[in-house]
């Protein structure tokens, strides 16, 4: 299920564009901590999303067919572009991962996915979770829940 998941999302993901119509996505990856040990991980271009898997429990519906609520964490990752405070030269930049936030989560909504053995639907976010500590880099959080099926 979470190999399918996180290629379906992926996918998605591909056809946010940016201004000049290139994907506004550059890096997927699992999560593993990037941001905290940036020194020590390989480069990655931005913006990046980092998608974690929060532990969910399968309830069995009959034999081989089993169902569970999915919660993920997608962080997603952007050059600090400077200050947001209002004359700031970069307040328009600074802001402008607010507006990739708006825009992942208009792309996720109501986002599925099946291919026979897995499904799964309802995508929402539910949880949103803003950096205000940060250097070079911020990551932002967006939760999101969706009910998986798996027929085994």
């Amino acid at each position: 299920m979470r190999s399918f998941f996180y290629l379906q999302l992926q996918e998605r993901l591909e056809q946010l564009p940016d201004r000049q119509g290139v994907p506004a996505v550059r890096t997927y990856d699992l999560w593993n901590e990037q941001v905290d040990f940036i020194e020590e991980e390989e480069p990655f271009d931005m913006p990046a999303v980092f998608l974690e898997f929060m532990p969910y429990k399968w309830t069995t519906l009959s034999g081989a067919v089993q169902q569970a609520a999915v919660t993920v964490r997608l962080h997603v990752v952007t050059p600090w572009k400077g200050s947001s405070r209002k004359g700031s030269r970069y307040q328009q930049q600074s802001l402008e991962r607010f507006s990739l936030l708006e825009e992942i989560s208009a792309c996720l909504h109501d986002f599925k996915g099946d291919n026979g053995k897995v499904c799964f639907d309802m995508f929402r976010r539910t949880a949103s979770d803003t950096n205000h500590n940060h250097a070079e880099v911020v990551e932002d959080v967006e939760e999101y829940t969706f009910r998986a099926v798996e027929r085994l």
